[in-house]
């Protein structure tokens, strides 16, 4: 067989004809995603602070 039949062997992270994803591919989608979970969290507690300190101005301009 030539290797050009021979794509649908499995030979080390190709399966069935998928394309090879180097460690280094999968490292940087890794560290995207972090990113995205960690600026998503960030935000959400910047905004809750920023809630509490409107919710303490709202409460002390009561009096």
């Amino acid at each position: 067989m030539s290797e050009a039949v021979r794509s649908d062997v499995v030979q080390g992270d190709v399966v069935q004809g998928e394309p090879v994803r180097s460690a280094a591919v999968r490292d940087e989608k890794s560290r995207r995603r972090q990113m995205l979970v960690r600026a998503s969290i960030y935000i959400a507690g910047t905004h809750a602070f920023a809630g509490f300190v409107i919710l303490l101005f709202a409460l002390g301009n009561r009096h």
